[in-house]
């Protein structure tokens, strides 16, 4: 998956299948009585492509005909409608009427809190950032640029000596100033050290790559503890010449961290490493606004005034590559210039965006800004779908609590995202008043993702699910913890979506409806994929109806 390709990843409606076309939606969990629980598909599309649009048709032409009566849409565009020209509208319309024809009944899915680079598309500067505090920069010829407090390298990065090395799994052959493993059947192959660094600094690893036939992925993988610093893929293909690849990371609290290269479980082919280099960096991805403020001052600790000290700082890459709301890696930093004499040591304070796997980057709740942009957004699409209800799309929010924004409120980042959920719910209550909503499990899961030491978010996750009320509808989607999760939302009052299927044989469903059975029943079940994998919708859809 691309940079910023993955849209909003979103569950329907559970309880409204019940019900015919009009009437209230009760709350509470509801067994699924005598007939089997209602069947849901997920789809992801963009309604500005026709022939997406002449795809959509067909595909709910042939869910009709398979016992569907529910679409869960999801399209990037419905983060920025207000762009959207007359031809996206129509396209619209045609699926509202193709969908009362069939009587399937449309939920669109909003609110991308988590892949939020929808919604960064309105402002890149509103990405959820990670605190850089007093960075060294040292003025020379009029520009103020890092120096390294202290000093950072790879030992051995020349690849010339093994020895250089913590550790060097087996797998791994040194020769001509290259690490590289043939075949690695399975086991891992990395080269691993330990390397010194300072709390809350920005480091950039760089490293050049080469491959023929590899299967398997190559990381850059940096530990402080059990905890990883660095999630972003980086993107290395199965066959390539030699190519550089970087990886960035905020050291947070740690002192000291582990840095991997290399591969783990990879299978067959070659993978071959050279020129590795560590470095302090700073003002990368650099992100301005009230919640993430920038503070440059003296070693004395005297404050200087941007626009007079010190030109103003911007960062033009940060949240516009390939286009606006994507967010590269690396880049260039910007440089900060300033009139002081050379020499004059300087101690710099930011904030910066981070990526996570293949460009998910997460929007500030803590923001007033991001709660006028979904207001803006829910009242954009219930203009154009009126739907009866819609999904929000908390999903999988790896970053989260260390900007000032959050940090001032004095609240757990549970707390926060707890907060955050309440005020969605509102506004979709004022937009369309006694409508249905859903949301993903695994944000408000104890037994999923809400809890301590969760990707890049600060604290812990844990009462994130006080901010849904029982009316608010669980699409519950962690297989594995399926027997634990669907228990918890029961007894907290919620309706519960089956979110079944996931790309894997459709017969694992009935494991979904075996657990429903010792929890109240499910009010819907729902075949989602992410790969656009139709072939199994006919097979799904029977063995939810004739399973007992």
């Amino acid at each position: 998956m691309t940079p910023c390709a993955r849209t909003a990843l979103l569950a329907f409606p559970l309880l409204s299948a019940f019900l015919p076309f009009g009437r209230a939606i009760e709350a509470g969990p509801r067994p699924a009585g005598n007939g089997p629980p209602p069947l849901w598909f997920y789809h992801s599309t963009n309604l500005w492509v026709d022939k997406q649009v002449d795809a959509l048709d067909a595909l709910m032409r042939r869910a009709a005909r398979a016992g569907y009566s529910r679409l869960l849409l999801a399209d990037s565009k419905f983060h920025k409608l207000g762009d959207m020209d007359a031809r996206y509208f129509r396209n619209i319309d045609r699926i509202k009427a193709l969908a009362a024809e069939l009587r399937i009944e449309v939920i669109p899915a909003l609110f991308p809190i988590g892949y939020s680079e929808g919604l960064l598309w309105h402002d890149p500067n509103l990405a959820e950032a990670l605190p850089v505090r007093d960075a060294l920069f040292v003025v020379q010829g009029g520009e103020a640029r890092i120096a390294a407090d202290p000093p950072v390298a790879l030992r051995g990065g020349d690849f010339k000596n093994r020895r250089d090395w913590g550790f060097v799994d087996e797998t791994v052959i040194f020769e001509d100033g290259t690490a590289r493993v043939t075949d690695p059947k399975g086991r891992n192959a990395r080269c691993s050290q330990k390397v010194g660094v300072r709390p809350f600094r920005q480091y950039h690893i760089s490293v050049t790559v080469k491959t023929q036939d590899f299967q398997g992925e190559p990381k850059i993988v940096v530990l402080a503890g059990d905890r990883s610093l660095n999630h972003a893929a980086l993107g290395v293909k199965p066959t390539q010449d030699w190519t550089e690849h970087h990886a960035v990371f905020n050291s947070l609290e740690a002192e000291e961290v582990g840095i991997y290269l290399g591969c783990w479980e990879g299978t067959t082919g070659t993978l071959a490493w050279k020129h590795a280099r560590l470095e302090e960096v700073g003002l990368l991805n650099l992100v301005r606004r009230d919640g993430a403020p920038l503070a440059v001052k003296t070693e004395t600790g005297s404050l200087l005034a941007e626009g007079t000290d010190f030109e103003r700082v911007i960062d033009p890459r940060m949240g516009t590559q390939p286009y606006r709301g994507c967010y590269d890696v690396w880049h260039e930093p910007p440089i900060l210039r300033t009139r002081l004499p050379d020499g004059t040591r300087l101690r710099v304070s930011y904030h910066h965006a981070v990526t996570v796997h293949d460009g998910q980057v997460m929007i500030c709740p803590s923001e007033p800004r991001t709660v006028e942009l979904l207001r803006d957004e829910a009242q954009r699409i219930h203009a154009a779908w009126g739907a009866r209800g819609y999904f929000m799309s908390h999903d999988e929010i790896r970053v989260l609590g260390w900007d000032a924004a959050c940090a001032r409120r004095n609240l757990s980042t549970g707390a926060i995202l707890a907060d955050n959920a309440r005020t969605c719910a509102a506004i979709l209550r004022e937009v369309n008043p006694g409508g249905a909503i859903y949301v993903w499990s695994d944000m408000f899961d104890p037994h999923h993702n809400a809890h301590a030491n969760y990707y890049l978010v600060k604290g812990d996750l844990a009462g994130s699910w006080e901010g849904l009320d029982r009316d608010i509808h669980i699409a519950a989607w962690y297989y594995e913890r399926r027997e634990k999760s669907l228990p918890f939302f029961a007894g907290r009052g919620h309706p519960i979506l089956l979110a079944g299927y996931y790309d894997a044989p459709p017969e694992r469903v009935t494991g979904w409806l075996d657990a429903a059975k010792t929890s109240g029943g499910a009010a819907g079940v729902l075949y989602t994929t992410w790969r656009n994998n139709y072939t199994d919708l006919e097979r799904f859809a029977e063995i939810v109806r004739t399973h007992r």
